[in-house]
């Protein structure tokens, strides 16, 4: 899907309420973005798409591998480096910087994430099951699935609801309004909440 002009890679910071000129109260999740570097540029001509790739933060020389040290060669050593589609990529270079001056307060974002990742759960807990009631003899199946296979078949169908891993999963939320742009520290504030742990890294685009 090919997006617009504006993205940047960030990690989640706090929640907090925000307070806007009409005195509504907003749940709004910080983030500090950027800055990053474009480390390379795809045109329909030689890749097939229109894309951008850019790296954000820092590793150690040593932790990072061969193919990538010659992929981004003197540019630096890059914690993590991923790709956005665009309509022209012909309006970056490589080596480019990009930074929270991007955005724009009441800009509509996009945020991709890593979600928590929660364990086993039950049905209850990660589809949302309403389980038994503890009348007509169920006293001890208030949490349980309830009858999981088929008489015809004789087999559990594929994608059945039942209990399993919960979390850990790509989580894109969508249309996140920018409240407010700080350019000096590097941090942008955005209504609701967006997927993972404190310090996950996030993809933002608009």
């Amino acid at each position: 899907m090919v997006t617009n002009m504006k993205f940047i890679l960030g990690k989640k910071g706090e929640m907090m309420t925000f307070i806007g000129n009409d005195g509504k109260a907003t749940a709004a999740t910080l983030l500090s973005v950027g800055p990053v570097t474009v480390v390379q540029t795809k045109t329909k001509a030689t890749d097939g798409y229109e894309a951008v790739q850019i790296g954000f933060g820092t590793r150690l020389e040593k932790n990072i591998s061969k193919a990538v040290k010659g992929h981004t060669k003197d540019l630096g050593f890059f914690a993590f480096i991923r790709e956005f589609r665009v309509a022209d990529s012909s309006t970056w270079k490589k080596g480019d910087k990009i930074d929270a001056s991007l955005f724009t307060e009441g800009d509509i974002v996009t945020i991709a994430g890593t979600s928590k990742g929660k364990g086993f759960q039950g049905v209850v807990k990660r589809h949302g099951f309403h389980g038994g009631s503890r009348t007509h003899g169920q006293k001890h199946s208030e949490r349980e699935p309830g009858s999981i296979g088929s008489t015809g078949q004789q087999k559990i169908s594929k994608g059945r609801r039942m209990g399993g891993r919960m979390g850990g999963e790509r989580v894109s939320v969508k249309n996140l309004r920018v409240l407010g742009v700080d350019t000096t520290n590097g941090k942008i504030l955005v209504q609701g909440c967006v997927p993972g742990i404190t310090g996950a890294i996030l993809e933002i685009k608009a």
